[in-house]
C-alpha cells in the first residue's frame, strides 16, 4: 500500500504524462487514461489516484499550481514587502507555474465553464486565491477575509485571460495589465474596506455565468488573437 507521499508522487507523473494530451483530447477520460499509461500505470492505479477521474485530475493540478506559487513566494523576502507588493508577486507566481502548460489551462477554463463544473471553478479559484492571501501573512478573520479575496478573485480571473493571449515578451504586457488592475482596487489590501456587506462581496466576485459563457464562445470560435484579451478587459 502506498503512503501519502508516493500516492502524490504517482499523481504528479500521471498529470505530467497527461498535460500533452490535453492539448488534443481536452481533460477528458481518454486523455487522463492514455497519460496513465504513458506514465507507466495500469487502469486500477489512475482510479486509485484519481478515483474521482478528470475532476479529481484538475483539482490535483490547480493545487499543484498553488503549491509552486506558494514555494516561489517564499524565495522573496516577504516581511520586508509591502502587502501589495506580495499579493503582486502571488499572482505572477502562478503564472508563472501555468506557464509551461498554457494551452493545457485555456482547455480547462472551458472545462470550467461547463455548467456542471462552475462550482468546481469557483471553488479552485478560491482556493488559489485564499493560498495568495495566506502565504503575504493575510490574518483576517471577521469579513475583510471574504471581501479580499473576493477583490483578488476579479483581478486573477482578468489577468489569467489577458495572459493566455499575451504575445509580448516576457509577457510585459501581462505583468501591465496586472498592475492596471491592481490600481484599479486602489491597493488590494485596501479595497476590502470599500465593501459592505453582501452586496460588495457580488461587486467584486467575477460573473462566473459571463465567464463561462465568454470561455465557451472562445473555445468554439478563436478567430481574433486579441479575443481573450477583451474578454479580461470586460470582467
Amino acid at each position: 500500500m502506498e503512503t501519502a507521499a508516493e500516492m502524490d508522487r504517482i499523481r504528479d507523473e500521471i498529470l505530467d504524462a497527461t498535460l500533452p494530451n490535453v492539448v488534443f483530447d481536452s481533460w477528458s477520460e481518454l486523455a487522463m487514461r492514455d497519460g496513465a499509461r504513458m506514465a507507466g500505470y495500469d487502469a486500477a492505479m489512475a482510479l486509485r489516484a484519481f478515483p474521482g477521474g478528470v475532476r479529481d485530475l484538475v483539482e490535483h493540478f490547480s493545487a499543484r499550481c498553488d503549491r509552486l506559487m506558494v514555494e516561489e513566494m517564499h524565495r522573496h523576502p516577504l516581511a520586508e514587502m509591502r502587502t501589495p507588493d506580495k499579493i503582486r508577486l502571488a499572482v505572477l507566481a502562478r503564472l508563472d507555474a501555468l506557464e509551461p502548460h498554457r494551452e493545457a489551462k485555456r482547455r480547462l477554463l472551458a472545462y470550467l465553464a461547463m455548467p456542471q463544473n462552475l462550482g468546481l471553478g469557483l471553488r479552485l479559484l478560491y482556493r488559489a486565491v485564499d493560498a495568495m492571501w495566506y502565504a503575504a501573512g493575510d490574518q483576517a478573520t471577521d469579513v475583510n477575509h471574504y471581501t479580499k479575496r473576493a477583490t483578488l478573485a476579479a483581478v486573477v480571473s482578468a489577468t489569467t485571460l489577458y495572459w493566455l493571449d499575451d504575445p509580448s515578451e516576457g509577457r510585459a504586457d501581462t505583468r501591465a495589465f496586472l498592475d492596471r488592475r491592481l490600481g484599479d482596487v486602489m491597493g488590494i489590501g485596501k479595497a476590502a474596506s470599500r465593501l459592505r456587506g453582501a452586496g460588495g462581496l457580488l461587486w467584486s466576485l467575477p460573473n462566473p455565468f459571463r465567464l463561462a459563457r465568454q470561455v465557451r464562445q472562445r473555445t468554439a470560435s478563436a478567430q481574433a488573437s486579441n479575443a481573450t484579451v477583451h474578454m479580461a478587459e470586460n470582467i
